[in-house]
């Protein structure tokens, strides 16, 4: 298998940073990666206490080496998430930059697209600054096209827990009968993968300079197609996880200059960053993390619209939900697909309705079943914000227990009320099961069960 030194990759780092950091980011390289996460602020705990701080991210932490977070019952509740530093930098640029242009909207939520969103880093960063900044008064789209990716947006979407997230499953293109909806698009394109070197010796061997190209111009299709749906005056955030300047300062140029854009510029730039031309790098050597560009752009235009829009898309049919209100610590719409009930912050009704057009695979919250007349809740509704802390008895087990819930092993709740009961570790929910008195049903999803053995 080719090596960085075969590839003439050398020669890209300097053309992007300059010979002294093309070198430091080579040794970098040759050694162990850094471990990351990101803490949930809506689900706060204890835990990395003796982590160093993301100097770019309020609730990043670097750790000193990688603990095992499949046994944690803590990560499957969606109170962190494994990510690298430097792809953490992407939410800085729409704190610092995007969302005091947001803050000018009014009389409607703000609207925002990740278009290229799995496995959910970036995604479950935005919802939280989102959601810190304008409450409820916000919905954010997640987009992959890739449909074996989707799936995991989805479902780290749901453990994460915000309601305000809709999942789509759509080509960029699709976006264009939106024109003019969103007020920011986050755009973390497919790139040649410069900065997953470190990680990922297949990355390193299909590098080559047609891939650079290739990805390129594929960057250029996917903007130019999803272009329409920005507002005048919206903000636009482009990024990659690559280093050379073709994928980076290239096409944020090409943004400005063919479709209409001013690039902003970054300042106070954190140490180790590097100002590039038109926007930032984080490069190993210089930062703990992989690697990561990102540029803003502003669309031209008069200004982000405050009115509200006309919805296009059909709500589920209706049926008697009375009583179901109570679960939730907000007002919700909710209405069926199916036998599934869907849940939808008032707030935002008329902006999901308008994506109906897109047929989302997730739409806010998937709040259970109706099997005839018998509401069953889902494990989706377990991990929300939105949950009421009083909707279903809550029983705080260990982390033995815990785990063995994860696993889907059998446990039991002698003491526990029988019927549907939360399933809490360290007063953070982990899903429900059905108390029988002698033995539980569990409704942890299959697909997210522990498949290692936990009596580690």
């Amino acid at each position: 298998m080719k090596g960085i030194d075969d590839i003439g990759f050398r020669k890209v780092l300097e053309e992007a940073f300059g010979a002294e950091n093309a070198q430091k980011a080579l040794d970098a390289m040759a050694a162990p990666a850094s471990v990351s996460v990101r803490l949930n602020p809506d689900k706060p705990i204890e835990g990395f206490g003796d982590a160093s701080r993301v100097p770019w991210s309020p609730e990043g932490r670097i750790l000193s080496q990688r603990p095992s977070f499949t046994l944690d019952p803590l990560f499957h509740a969606g109170c962190y998430y494994v990510q690298d530093s430097s792809a953490m930098f992407v939410g800085e640029a729409v704190r610092q930059m995007a969302l005091p242009e947001l803050r000018k909207i009014e009389g409607r939520p703000v609207r925002v697209l990740d278009l290229c969103a799995a496995p959910g880093g970036k995604t479950t960063d935005l919802a939280s600054s989102l959601r810190q900044v304008f409450s409820d008064g916000f919905i954010l789209v997640a987009n992959e096209v890739m449909k074996q990716r989707v799936t995991v947006l989805a479902d780290n979407v749901a453990i994460w827990g915000d309601p305000n997230v809709v999942v789509t499953n759509a080509d960029p293109k699709a976006f264009a009968s939106l024109k003019g909806f969103f007020d920011l698009i986050v755009a973390d394109v497919p790139c040649s993968g410069e900065g997953m070197f470190r990680k990922d010796a297949q990355a390193v061997a299909e590098w080559s300079a047609d891939t650079v190209a290739l990805c390129e111009s594929r960057q250029r299709r996917i903007v130019g197609d999803v272009w329409d749906a920005l507002s005048d005056g919206g903000m636009f955030v482009y990024s990659t996880c690559t280093f050379n300047v073709r994928e980076n300062d290239g096409n944020a140029e090409w943004i400005a200059r063919e479709l209409g854009a001013s690039v902003l510029p970054m300042e106070n730039l954190p140490e180790g960053v590097l100002a590039t031309r038109l926007g930032a790098s984080l490069v190993p050597g210089l930062v703990p993390g992989e690697g990561q560009y990102c540029a803003v752009l502003k669309k031209d235009g008069q200004g982000l619209a405050s009115q509200k829009r006309k919805s296009n898309g059909k709500q589920g049919r209706e049926r008697n939900l009375s009583g179901l209100e109570s679960l939730f610590d907000i007002k919700m719409n909710l209405s069926l697909k199916g036998d599934t009930v869907i849940a939808v912050p008032s707030v935002i009704a008329e902006e999901v309705a308008a994506l109906g057009v897109l047929r989302p695979l997730r739409t806010c919250l998937g709040a259970g079943e109706m099997k005839g007349s018998t509401f069953v809740p889902s494990a989706d509704l377990a991990l929300c914000y939105a949950l009421s802390p009083s909707a279903y008895p809550r029983v705080e087990v260990s982390r033995e227990t815990a785990l063995m819930y994860l696993h889907r092993d059998s446990i039991t709740l002698a003491d526990a009320p029988k019927g549907y009961v939360l399933i809490c570790y360290q007063d953070h929910p982990l899903g429900f099961v059905k108390n029988l008195g002698n033995r539980c049903n569990s409704l942890h999803p299959q697909g997210r069960r522990i498949r290692m053995d936990v009596n580690l």
